[in-house]
C-alpha cells in the first residue's frame, strides 16, 4: 500500500517549457532573471561559477546539475571577475519545438567550449502550494546524490547524451531533465521526512497524511471538518487539535487556500471562466468567490490570467 507522501507526489509533474545546450567560451558570465517556471541547469562539459541572490560563489563541475524550484534569478560565469550579460540577449537556434541551441561570441574560437544544458520547467501545482513554498532556493544534486541512487544514474545518462552528440539527443536531454527534476525533490523531501513538525512531518503522519491527500486530491470538494476528522478517524474536536498544530493553521484555512491554489491554476494555465471556476468549488457566486481568491492569493483572479499571459 502506498504511504501518503508517495501519493501526494503521484500528483507532482514537470512539464518542459523549454531548453536549451548552451555552449559558452571564456571568458563568459551570464544572468538568468527570476521567473514563474521552476530552472533547471546541467554542466555536460567544462565547468562554471555559480551565484544566487542568496547564496556566495559555488564551483559546479561537469556532471554536475542544480534546481531551482522557483525560479530564482542566478548568474553562471567561467571566471568570478567577468561582468554577466543576461542570457536572453545572447545568439540561439532552434532545435526543436522547444529546444533551442545557445552561442556565446568568443575571439578565441579556438577555445574548448564550456556546454550547459539549461531548461524551464513548469510545475503542475500553484507556487503557494505548501511543497512548493518549503522547498529551498536552489536544490544541488550532488548534495542529494547519497540520499538516492538514480540521481548519480541519470546525471550519468546526461552526460553520455551529450558526449555521444546523436540524433535526438536534444529530445531525450530534455524528458531525462524533467525525470530528474522530480527525482532530486523527491531525495529532498526524503531528507526533509526527520522533520519532527511542519508540512512534510504531517504528510508522513499515518493520520493526518490521508486527510492531506484528500483535500489535495479533491480541492473542488466541500469539506467539513466533521468529513475530514471522520478521515482521519478522530473526533472532530481531536483532529481539529492535531491538525492546527502541526500546520499551523486551522482545517478550514489550509482547505480555503488548496481551493484558491487549484483555482489560480484553472484560471491560469487552464484559461478556465472565473464564473466556471467559482461554480467548480461551490461559490454562490463570482463575487463571493473574488472576494475569497484576492483575501488568500493577495489580488483579484483577474489578474491570476494576466500574470501568466505576460
Amino acid at each position: 500500500m502506498r504511504d501518503t507522501l508517495t501519493e501526494i507526489l503521484l500528483g507532482l509533474r514537470l512539464e518542459g517549457v523549454e531548453y536549451g545546450r548552451c555552449l559558452l567560451r571564456a571568458p563568459w558570465a551570464v544572468a538568468t532573471s527570476a521567473q514563474p517556471a521552476a530552472l533547471f541547469l546541467f554542466v555536460a562539459q567544462g565547468g562554471c561559477w555559480l551565484r544566487t541572490e542568496t547564496t556566495e560563489w559555488t564551483y559546479l563541475n561537469a556532471g554536475d546539475a542544480v534546481l531551482f524550484p522557483r525560479g530564482a534569478s542566478y548568474v553562471m560565469a567561467s571566471s568570478q571577475d567577468v561582468p554577466a550579460v543576461d542570457k536572453a540577449t545572447l545568439a540561439r537556434r532552434p532545435v526543436s519545438e522547444n529546444i533551442y541551441l545557445v552561442n556565446s561570441e568568443s575571439k578565441e574560437s579556438d577555445i574548448e567550449p564550456d556546454v550547459l544544458f539549461c531548461g524551464a520547467m513548469h510545475f503542475n501545482l500553484d507556487p503557494l502550494h505548501p511543497l512548493i513554498a518549503i522547498m529551498p532556493d536552489m536544490m544541488r544534486a550532488s548534495d542529494l546524490a547519497k540520499r538516492d541512487p538514480s540521481v548519480p544514474a541519470l546525471l550519468e545518462a546526461m552526460e553520455r547524451e551529450i558526449s555521444l552528440d546523436r540524433i535526438g539527443a536534444c529530445g531525450i536531454l530534455a524528458r531525462l531533465a524533467d525525470v530528474l527534476a522530480a527525482t532530486i525533490i523527491r531525495a529532498w523531501i526524503e531528507c526533509a521526512c526527520s522533520d519532527s513538525s511542519g508540512w512534510i512531518a504531517a504528510v508522513r503522519c499515518p493520520q493526518l497524511g490521508k486527510v492531506l491527500v484528500a483535500i489535495h486530491t479533491q480541492p473542488e470538494r466541500d469539506w467539513s471538518v466533521a468529513e475530514l476528522a471522520d478521515v482521519m478517524g478522530a473526533s472532530r474536536s481531536s483532529f481539529n487539535d492535531k491538525f492546527s498544530r502541526m500546520l499551523g493553521v486551522t482545517p478550514a484555512k489550509y482547505v480555503a487556500r488548496v481551493k484558491m491554489f487549484q483555482a489560480r491554476q484553472w484560471i491560469a494555465r487552464d484559461n478556465m471562466r472565473i464564473a466556471v471556476a467559482a461554480n467548480r468549488l461551490g461559490y454562490d457566486s463570482e463575487a463571493s468567490f473574488s472576494r475569497a481568491f484576492k483575501r488568500i492569493i493577495g489580488h483579484p483572479p483577474s489578474e491570476a490570467r494576466e500574470a501568466e499571459t505576460m
